[in-house]
């Protein structure tokens, strides 16, 4: 499988408006995060639920990336998010991904997002990806 450095060449190349950083990746899993600055907010000082949604993808497809190998052709296929707290406005957001099911066609990850220095999760994601045929793990 891949490693988190090829994993990021392949981003920096092939997706390189990405600003989420890769803490950890491997074992079905991804950290990811993601700087919030003022374009991030919205009124009442709080992040934007499209920066957590981003967070959520972008784990989810880490974690993919680091389980079946780079396939450019993972997309998502669904993403359900419920926000739970307010973020810390100025702290950056962690997205902790695990992948619940691999299968041939379809990958399942939860993602936990929570602000960097908070153990409180912000907000709880559930993702589906569609894959080649091919690539999938029977």
């Amino acid at each position: 499988m891949p490693t988190k450095e090829e994993i990021i060449d392949f981003l920096v190349q092939q997706f390189p408006q990405n600003r989420c950083v890769i803490d950890a990746v491997g074992d079905g899993a991804a950290i990811v995060t993601h700087h919030v600055d003022h374009a991030h907010l919205r009124p009442g000082g709080t992040v934007s639920g499209p920066l957590l949604m981003t967070v959520a993808d972008i784990a989810i497809y880490i974690a993919i990336l680091g389980t079946i190998g780079i396939v450019p052709l993972a997309v998502t296929t669904s993403l359900t998010i419920n926000f739970l707290r307010k973020p810390i406005a100025d702290k950056a957001i962690v997205g902790n991904c695990k992948l619940i099911k691999v299968g041939r066609s379809l990958i399942v990850g939860e993602v936990s997002l929570h602000s960097i220095g908070s153990d409180a999760m912000v907000a709880h994601a559930v993702g589906t990806y569609s894959v080649p045929y091919e690539t999938g793990i029977p």
